[in-house]
């Protein structure tokens, strides 16, 4: 009998969202038998509304959307909450202290599995407000002011909307490519919708797939192996 514990996914855009849920159910199968997986539910406001949030440096309110999805899943019989959403993390510490269950942070999630693989100089790709703030450790090395920009639309515009061009592509590994030239020994995929454009086999470095690892240990944790 599955016995796994309930996991609450607080979503935020949809694709990212959308792989976090199908990486546990896939996933999960391996560990509990075919077909089966730790039950799973959802929420998620309007990508708007977090936008509009973000863009005005609002991030208390911000947090207050993120537990307002907390405290539904956990009225559904959640038990594991996780935000596959990198970007948002910025009110993490806004949202925890008032959670009604802890949640995985998906940094720290990263951040362990950069240290089991023994990366020390990985380098960060996600959104401008991600890569602006101290969501990941300081040592992580950031885009220039001119790639931020151009990796912010193409998340914005492109990936959030299921739309991955040959283009973008091509830019990501450009940037991946003078990171690895500036010494760096991987790189953080630090927006949910980057690993559907980018992986190990395209990447001129090792990635770290933040929403699959972000998942892996929710499923760790909901069948009783530890969070990371």
């Amino acid at each position: 009998m599955n016995r796994a514990r309930p996991i609450g996914i607080v979503g935020v855009s949809a694709a990212g969202a959308a792989l976090c849920y199908s990486t546990i159910c896939a996933e999960g199968a391996a560990i509990l038998g075919p077909h089966d997986h730790p039950t799973v539910m959802m929420h998620t406001h309007p990508l708007a509304r977090y936008m509009r949030l973000i863009e005005e440096d609002r991030w208390p309110e911000a947090g207050d959307l993120l537990l307002s999805s907390a405290e539904i899943l956990v009225g559904a019989g959640a038990e594991i909450l996780v935000c596959p959403d990198n970007t948002l993390h910025q009110a993490f510490r806004m949202v925890a202290p008032r959670s009604p269950l802890p949640w995985l942070h998906i940094a720290e999630v990263v951040a362990a599995q950069a240290a089991a693989r023994g990366f020390r100089r990985p380098g960060l790709l996600g959104t401008r407000w991600l890569v602006q703030s101290d969501v990941y450790p300081a040592h992580y090395v950031r885009p220039d002011a001119v790639e931020r920009e151009e990796i912010n639309r193409i998340i914005m515009d492109e990936l959030v909307c299921g739309t991955f061009k040959p283009e973008a592509l091509a830019f990501h590994q450009k940037v991946i490519s003078r990171m690895k030239a500036a010494g760096c020994d991987a790189v953080v995929l630090g927006c949910t919708e980057i690993p559907l454009l980018v992986d190990d086999s395209t990447s001129p470095l090792p990635t770290l797939d933040s929403t699959r690892l972000l998942a892996r240990a929710a499923l760790r944790r909901a069948v009783g192996g530890g969070g990371h």
